[in-house]
């Protein structure tokens, strides 16, 4: 599977987003740290972290006996690379349907 294709089917799960979006504003958390704010078991939590590593979208390393995660911010990059490369056809469909709309107003 193509990498982007890997990155979106990772993200599709909402938890899987949710702890993205909690690396992301927080930095690096240990996996416990994450699983309260889920409401899933720790070994849940483990699976996404997986899911969400092999996407190359969280790096995990060890200090101890934790494991700490943290966003990735080159597998968040290529998504945000993707999406502006699609800006154009998307502004020119919102150009479309602005023109569209105000044809009808008159």
């Amino acid at each position: 599977m193509a990498p982007i294709l890997k990155s979106f089917a990772a993200l599709s799960d909402e938890t899987r987003m949710s702890i993205v979006d909690q690396l992301i504003a927080k930095g690096e958390l240990p996996a416990g740290d994450l699983a309260p704010g889920a409401g899933i078991s720790a070994p849940a939590i483990s699976r996404h972290l997986k899911v969400l590593r092999e996407a190359g979208l969280v790096t995990q390393r060890a200090d101890g006996t934790k494991r700490l995660y943290s966003a990735r911010p080159e597998g968040l990059r290529m998504i945000a690379e993707w999406t502006q490369s699609r800006r154009a056809f998307w502004e020119g469909g919102l150009d479309r349907l602005e023109t569209a709309l105000m044809e009808d107003d008159t």
